[in-house]
């Protein structure tokens, strides 16, 4: 599992409410959802970083 860093995100206030709200529909955290999002838009940019442990 790779090491998780926090850091201080400043986000419009509706665009917070939206994801949230996406959030809860799938039963996820804010955090959780947020980092689903990053995750998928950096697929589909083929920017993500490979993953080194063939068991992930």
């Amino acid at each position: 599992m790779s090491k998780k860093k926090a850091f201080a995100l400043r986000i419009n206030e509706d665009m917070l409410k939206a994801i949230e709200k996406w959030a809860a529909d799938e039963f996820r955290s804010t955090n959780g959802q947020l980092e689903w999002m990053l995750n998928k838009c950096l697929k589909e940019a083929k920017r993500a970083q490979k993953k080194n442990n063939p068991e992930d």
